[in-house]
């Protein structure tokens, strides 16, 4: 059986619960569930009136709140009681507990599933429509997954560690609706992997199409959080990065991503090329050091260059940035040669958004984004593979900048 969960996350649960046997993580997970049932019924009679609590300003309607009933239901975690929002009117009809329904202990994994798994809000409104003959409007589903706003922005703003010794950083692209226009707009993506060597989402942002500027904003960000150091940053080939990660961390070493540079080069080459083209640059970047890398790279701008000059210049121009991890040893040099890693969670990404062409607006991609995130972070409970062997050579290589966060 998979653990969700790491054993640092486990007892910090454990602590900040008081959890003494069995049955009080029964208990704890019944808070958890209770809560969030509560957030469902608010945000049910907030679409219902029409206007959100204390918004009397926008009040269209002769109906308002009228205080709570109290219910008690029986759920798979044992009964538990709740407070049933009530109208003046009569009106309100509660879907997710409806009246006179006392057990639902058999909607509960199904709610929280599609809750956690970023689907749209119609897929959710058909699946619980098709499933258990609730009625759930698309608009009222919306205003439910509005509920882990506040979430978002706790986990967005949550203090980060002083040191990461690896950061990779890249952006995916969606198109959004903007003051009625659809323009394009990039998630930025942060991932980090901590001195312990553990993975972990750092933060995601949503801003214009991807600039160095905008990044800039995004480092800025880092160190306000709590990020005093990172040892090498792994990114794309943006014009302009390498400088903003030099101008908030200036002692940072910056790689390049291969891959990229690669893939870039590969505009300029015919598709009947491509392959002869690619292996022949394996020699450049699996080389054992910097200057067997250069003496391979010269033979391959031989080989090609006079047919596709341009897929050598960014080559040529970017260098330093691209060779940084020559001077490392071969277990890190796995690590940071490519951003494959942050890849990883954009392929997850567009399963998730796979269905929607167009956003309405940041809050509904970040949404789903945040909620895909959940689920991909939840699975990483592994170190990274032979990181005590990396933790020593990096021991060694950043003696100084590492001696004062190893515990």
């Amino acid at each position: 059986m998979e653990n969700v969960l790491s054993k640092e996350q486990l007892l910090e649960f454990i602590r900040k619960n008081n959890i003494q046997s069995v049955s009080d993580i029964y208990e704890s997970l019944k808070d958890l569930f209770k809560d969030l049932l509560q957030s469902f019924l608010e945000a049910e009679i907030e679409e219902s009136l029409g206007y959100e609590k204390y918004d009397v300003k926008n009040k269209q309607t002769t109906n308002s709140r009228n205080g709570y009933s109290q219910k008690t239901v029986k759920t798979k975690f044992g009964e538990m009681e709740l407070d049933i929002p009530r109208d003046r009117e009569g009106e309100f009809e509660p879907k997710i507990i409806p009246k006179y329904k006392r057990d639902i202990s058999e909607i509960e994994n199904k709610i929280i599933a599609l809750y956690s798994r970023g689907m749209t809000t119609r897929d959710i409104h058909e699946q619980i429509k098709d499933i258990y003959g609730i009625e759930i409007s698309s608009e009222m589903v919306s205003k439910i997954t509005e509920k882990i706003i506040p979430e978002i922005r706790e986990w967005q703003n949550r203090p980060l560690e002083k040191i990461y010794p690896f950061i990779f950083m890249d952006a995916i692209h969606y198109k959004i609706k903007d003051e009625g226009k659809i323009v394009n707009k990039a998630a930025y993506v942060v991932l980090g992997i901590n001195i312990e060597g553990y993975k972990d989402v750092l933060g995601i942002w949503i801003g214009e199409s991807e600039s160095s500027k905008f990044w800039l904003g995004v480092l800025n960000d880092l160190k306000t959080r709590g990020v005093e150091e990172v040892l090498l940053f792994c990114v794309d080939g943006l014009t302009g990065l390498k400088e903003a990660i030099e101008a908030v961390f200036p002692k940072s070493d910056v790689q390049r991503c291969i891959i990229h540079q690669l893939r870039n080069s590969f505009k300029y080459v015919s598709y009947k090329h491509i392959k002869e083209f690619s292996k022949d640059f394996k020699k450049v970047y699996q080389a054992t050091n910097e200057e067997e890398a250069l003496e391979n790279f010269y033979q391959v701008r031989e080989k090609w260059g006079k047919q596709y000059p341009y897929a050598f210049r960014s080559w040529e121009n970017n260098w330093d940035s691209l060779i940084s991890f020559f001077k490392f040893p071969p277990e890190i040099r796995k690590i940071i040669y490519t951003t494959n890693i942050i890849e990883g969670i954009h392929r997850q990404f567009r399963k998730v958004t796979k269905t929607k062409s167009v956003f309405p607006n940041d809050i509904a991609l970040e949404k789903m984004l945040y909620l895909a995130t959940k689920n991909v972070v939840r699975k990483w409970t592994q170190r990274y593979r032979n990181w005590d062997i990396i933790l020593n050579q990096l021991l060694i290589m950043y003696p100084e900048r590492l001696r004062e966060y190893i515990k």
